[in-house]
C-alpha cells in the first residue's frame, strides 16, 4: 500500500479498500464493513472492530494499520478550552484546540508544522516552516476527538491552527473531502472554515470547490502599506489583488482582524475596513492581540475595540468582538508556540489569528 487509507479522499479510499479486499480473496462485502471504520465509525486500531473476523483484522493490522497521532500533552483551561499537542512520525509536532461554547464545539486544527509567512503578531511566524501535513494528519486531529468519549463530535472545524492552509492546498483539499463527505466524517460544509493570509492561487483553487465551505481572510489592516509592515505576504500578493480574488469567491467571506494599538485601530482604519467588508458582504471578527508575537506590539484597549466595532456596525457591517479563550494555557489565538523541548518534541503556536 503506497499511502495510508486515511490520506485518501473517501472515494479513493473506497476503491483502495475494495482492491485490497479483492486482492486477498475476501468477499466484496467486507470492503463495506471496513471502510466505515476509517471515519464514520472509527476505531483506534483494527482489533477494536469486533464485527470483523479475527483473520481479517490480523491482515489489516499487518497491511494497513490505522495511523494515529501520538498525544504528547493535553492542557485544560479554566474556561473549558483544551489544547492538544500531537507528535508526528518524524518528530514534528502540531497542536489542535477544542473550544466548547454552549452546544457549539469548535475544533481548531493545523495544516502545517510551522509557517512560512512570518506575520509579526504571530509567534509561529517567528519560527519558520517545518513541513506540510498530509491530508490524513490534518483529518486525524478530528478523528482523535471522535475517539475520545469525553469530547465526541465537533460541530465546527476551523483551519486556523498552525500553518497557512492554502499553502498546502492539495492536502487541505483532500482533508476537506474527508471531513465533509457523508462516507467520511460528515461535517456540514457550512460548519467548516479555512483561513488564509491571502494566497491568491489557493483562493482561486478553493473557489472551484462546489461545497459551501467558508473562507476567512487574515486581514489585520485595510491599508496595503500598513499590512505590509505586519504581513510579508503583502509584497507578493497585495491586498487589492487579494480582495479581487475574494470578490470572485462564491461563498461566505469573513475578515479576521487582530487589533493592535496605534497600528490598525483608528477611525480611518474602521472606515476603510467597512468599505472592504461592504464590497464583499463580509463579516468582521475583531480579536484582541494576545502575547506571543513581536514584543514591540501592544493590544488595543477593550474600550477602543468596542468603539471600533460600534463604528463598523453603524455603517451596516456585521462585526463581532471575539472573546479570548484558553489564555491561561497559551491556547488563545496566536499563542501556540515552541515553548520547550518536552521529550524531544517542539511545541508550536498558531500561525493564524482566528
Amino acid at each position: 500500500m503506497n499511502a495510508p487509507w486515511t490520506d485518501l479522499a473517501p472515494a479513493d479510499a473506497a476503491r483502495a479498500v475494495a482492491a485490497w479486499v479483492a486482492g486477498h480473496g475476501w468477499p466484496a462485502y467486507r470492503a463495506s464493513q471496513i471502510l466505515p471504520r476509517l471515519w464514520t465509525r472509527p476505531v483506534a486500531r483494527w482489533q477494536d472492530a469486533t464485527d470483523l473476523p479475527a483473520a481479517l483484522l490480523a491482515k489489516l493490522e499487518r497491511d494497513a494499520p490505522i495511523p494515529r497521532l501520538a498525544l504528547a500533552t493535553r492542557e485544560v483551561s479554566r474556561d473549558g478550552t483544551i489544547k492538544f499537542l500531537w507528535r508526528l512520525h518524524d518528530g514534528q509536532a502540531v497542536e489542535s484546540v477544542w473550544i466548547p461554547e454552549g452546544k457549539r464545539r469548535t475544533l481548531c486544527i493545523s495544516s502545517q508544522a510551522g509557517c512560512a509567512f512570518g506575520c509579526t503578531f504571530c509567534a509561529t511566524g517567528r519560527m519558520g516552516f517545518g513541513r506540510h501535513l498530509t491530508a490524513g494528519e490534518i483529518a486525524l486531529q478530528v478523528r482523535a476527538m471522535l475517539l475520545d468519549p469525553s469530547l465526541g463530535r465537533p460541530t465546527n472545524i476551523v483551519f486556523m491552527g498552525m500553518g497557512e492552509p492554502l499553502h498546502n492546498w492539495d492536502h487541505v483539499s483532500t482533508a476537506l473531502s474527508i471531513l465533509n463527505d457523508p462516507t467520511g466524517i460528515g461535517i456540514g460544509a457550512r460548519h467548516i472554515t479555512v483561513s488564509t493570509v491571502g494566497v491568491i492561487p489557493g483562493i482561486q483553487a478553493f473557489a472551484q470547490r462546489p461545497e459551501q465551505f467558508g473562507i476567512a481572510l487574515s486581514l489585520h489592516s485595510p491599508f496595503s502599506a500598513v499590512r505590509a509592515t505586519m504581513m510579508p505576504i503583502e509584497r507578493k500578493w497585495p491586498l487589492p489583488e487579494v480582495l479581487a480574488a475574494l470578490a470572485a469567491f462564491p461563498r461566505r467571506v469573513t475578515f479576521e482582524y487582530v487589533m493592535i494599538a496605534g497600528t490598525n485601530d483608528r477611525d480611518e482604519d474602521a472606515d476603510e475596513l467597512a468599505r472592504h467588508a461592504r464590497a464583499l458582504g463580509a463579516h468582521v471578527n475583531l480579536l484582541p492581540l494576545h502575547p506571543g508575537g513581536s514584543p514591540g506590539l501592544a493590544p488595543t484597549t477593550p474600550d477602543r475595540i468596542a468603539a471600533f466595532a460600534a463604528r463598523l456596525i453603524s455603517q451596516g457591517i456585521r462585526a463581532t468582538v471575539r472573546r479570548s479563550r484558553g489564555l491561561d494555557i497559551n491556547a488563545a489565538c496566536g499563542q501556540l508556540r515552541v515553548a520547550s523541548d518536552r521529550d524531544g518534541i517542539r511545541t508550536q503556536e498558531h500561525a493564524h489569528i482566528q
